[in-house]
C-alpha cells in the first residue's frame, strides 16, 4: 500500500495556564481543552495533517523550549498556523524571527504580557511588520477579554496594521467557560475557506 505525502499541514498552539490547571487531574491537557480537540478534527476532515502539540512547560513557558517542539513540525508554504493566547504570542515572535511563508496565521487572543510581568523573556522580541506580506493574518479578539489581552491586540494591531481583524462580541477569552461551547465554527470558516 502507498500513502500520499500530506503537503497541507496545520498546527494549533495553546496558552499558558497557573500551576493548578497544569498538574490537576480534573482538567485536560491544553493541547487537548476549549476548541481545540474540534478544530483538529474538522482540519483533519478537510485534508489537513494537523498538529497540537503539547508545549513543555505551559505553566512557566520557556521560548527555546516552545520553539525546540514546535520546530518537529513540518510549517511550509500551504501550512496554517492558529495560536491561542500565548501561544498566539508564540507564533508572533516566531515568524517574526523566521523567513518563513505560510498559508494562513489566526491569532485568536494573542497575549505578549504587555506589562512584562509573568514572561518577559518569552516576548523579547521585535514585531516583523512584514508579517502581512509572507501570510494572510487574522486577529480573532473578544470585547469583553482581559484588559492584557485587549493591550496586546492593540499592540499588535499598530504594528500590523493591515492585519485582518474579526471582533467578536463576548466571547471573553475563547475558552470553554466563556464560550460555552468546544465548537468555534467561525474559526474553521475562516481557516478553511
Amino acid at each position: 500500500m502507498t500513502f500520499k505525502k500530506q503537503d497541507k499541514t496545520a498546527m494549533l498552539i495553546h496558552g499558558t495556564t497557573d500551576t493548578d490547571e497544569y498538574f490537576g487531574e480534573e482538567y485536560p491537557s491544553l493541547s487537548n481543552s476549549h476548541w481545540f480537540p474540534w478544530l483538529q478534527k474538522q482540519l483533519s476532515m478537510n485534508g489537513y495533517l494537523t498538529q497540537t502539540p503539547e508545549m513543555p512547560n505551559a505553566y512557566s513557558p520557556v521560548y527555546s523550549d516552545w520553539k525546540k517542539t514546535f520546530e518537529q513540525f513540518s510549517v511550509n508554504s500551504d501550512s496554517i498556523l492558529v495560536g491561542h493566547s500565548c501561544g498566539g504570542g508564540f507564533l508572533l515572535r516566531w515568524l517574526s524571527e523566521n523567513d518563513v511563508k505560510v498559508d494562513k496565521v489566526v491569532l485568536v487572543a494573542p497575549w505578549l504580557d504587555p506589562k512584562k510581568e509573568k514572561c518577559p523573556d518569552f516576548f523579547d522580541f521585535e514585531i516583523n511588520r512584514n508579517l502581512t506580506t509572507r501570510t494572510n493574518l487574522s486577529l480573532f479578539s473578544s470585547d469583553n477579554d482581559s484588559e492584557s489581552m485587549l493591550e496586546t491586540a492593540r499592540i499588535v494591531q499598530k504594528h500590523l496594521p493591515e492585519i485582518h481583524l474579526k471582533l467578536f462580541k463576548n466571547y471573553g477569552h475563547f475558552c470553554f467557560s466563556d464560550m460555552k461551547t468546544q465548537e468555534f465554527p467561525e474559526l474553521r470558516d475562516l481557516l478553511l475557506c
